[in-house]
């Protein structure tokens, strides 16, 4: 087994060590964040740093690198509070990948990829049109990580959009039927398949599955 310590990761090429660390600590979650400026021009931008932040009140987090560059999605996010998460269905991979390059400011990612907006209940915002399950967002607050000068966005979930096939009686929501993929590292993806499903862990009682009931 490779053993690496602090040191010899400092030590590695900075494409390799940041392959390395985003990778080894596990699958994360694929979405696209949408956005539009006081102007109307749409932003939308693949994340892989989505967090639960709380189910009541409902509310999510992620997290943004340092703004010494352009970052269209948190500039629009500041200026109008609005923004939309939408899950990375299997079908749409390629171009979601392709909103991580690095355009203009004044070019929407909707027009070089064959992603598409859609407007519901008068969000502003726009959702992606090809994702299963769609979340309409706003701004509450943000965090700076002073270790790396990261910001943590927290934001609330105000809509939920998910089709009713994908939703357990009681309110679980069976990911691998919506075909969302998840993330391995910064450019890998992967179609998770479910194995189990458990009953609430208790001390001292056996663990019991909530799918293979006897």
């Amino acid at each position: 087994m490779n053993h690496f310590t602090t040191q010899d990761l400092l030590e590695l090429p900075s494409r390799y060590r940041a392959n390395l660390i985003n990778s080894c600590t596990g699958y994360k979650s694929s979405n696209l964040l949408a956005t539009k400026d006081t102007e109307g021009n749409t932003n939308v931008a693949v994340f892989n740093s989505i967090v639960h932040i709380g189910s009541n009140p409902p509310m999510l987090g992620f997290i943004l690198r340092p703004t010494t560059v352009s970052r269209g999605t948190y500039k629009n996010i500041k200026q109008t509070s609005f923004f939309t998460v939408n899950q990375v269905h299997k079908t749409i991979i390629a171009d979601a990948h392709h909103t991580a390059a690095k355009y203009d400011e004044n070019i929407s990612e909707f027009d070089k990829t064959e992603l598409q907006e859609e407007y519901r209940d008068d969000f502003y915002a726009p959702y992606v049109k090809q994702s299963p399950i769609q979340l309409g967002c706003t701004y509450v607050n943000e965090y700076l990580i002073k270790e790396n000068d990261t910001i943590l966005i927290i934001a609330a979930i105000e809509h939920v959009y998910i089709d009713n096939d994908f939703i357990h009686t009681d309110g679980w929501v069976q990911l691998d039927k919506a075909q969302t993929v998840s993330c391995i590292g910064l450019d890998g993806y992967a179609l998770p398949t479910l194995l189990d499903r458990f009953e609430y862990a208790k001390p001292d009682e056996e663990t019991r599955s909530i799918i293979n009931k006897s």
